[in-house]
Order: structure tokens, then sequence, then C-alpha cells
């Protein structure tokens, strides 16, 4: 499984996915700045699923609709943040397939997994 971690992706998520040895492309180290619809541009023609903590990355995806890409969007406040990087490897290994083409909000205690582009 192929991820794409945001700017806003918090750098220690990455250093948790690289060390269970999964592909990790972060933009902060290879395009910095790079605006959002560059940033599911390069997801989509790698085929990564994008990791991001940016809301707008849902207007993209449920209002233009236009990306065949999955979008993990992390919603952990200051209180949790310590589980942050056990809570996405572990969603990773038990569920990682159902993040491709897929829009998920992962939440401390919560999961929502919307499917939406099919193919």
């Amino acid at each position: 499984m192929r991820f794409l971690a945001d700017e806003s992706c918090d750098f220690a998520v990455v250093r948790s996915l690289r060390a269970e040895r999964y592909d990790v492309l972060s933009v902060l180290e290879t395009c910095p700045g790079a605006e959002d619809r560059y940033v599911m541009e390069l997801a989509e023609r790698e085929g990564r699923v994008l990791i991001t903590e940016d809301k707008d990355f849902g207007r993209l995806a449920y209002v233009e609709g236009a990306f065949n890409v999955g979008v993990l969007l992390l919603r952990f406040p200051a209180v949790a943040r310590d589980k942050l990087c056990k809570t996405v490897v572990r969603l990773v290994k038990r569920r990682g397939k159902e993040l491709q083409r897929s829009f998920v909000v992962l939440q401390p205690g919560r999961i929502r997994i919307r499917q939406l582009w099919k193919g």
C-alpha cells in the first residue's frame, strides 16, 4: 500500500508508517507549499492514498469528485495526539484495502469510511 502525506499530516505518522515498511511519500519532503489540487493529482498519478489533516480535501473529493484516489482525513484533537500514530498504523494494517477509493475520517474511537469511487 502506498501513501502520500500532505504537509498538514503530522510527520510522526509518516515515520510510523515507514517503520512498518509502508511506502510513504511526503509533500513536506518533495514539494512543500504545493496547492491542494496538485497534491490530489500527485496522489492519483502515483496511486497513493492521501493522508491529511486538512478538511479542504473533503471539498475536492465530494464537491468536485474529479479524483480517483483514497483520502484519509485525520481528526485528532491535542488531547488525543499521543494515540494518533498507533491508530493510523492499526487502521492501515486491519482495513488498508478499504482506504483505496474511499473518503475516510479517522477520529479517536471512530472510523467513518465512505466509498466514493467505483472502478
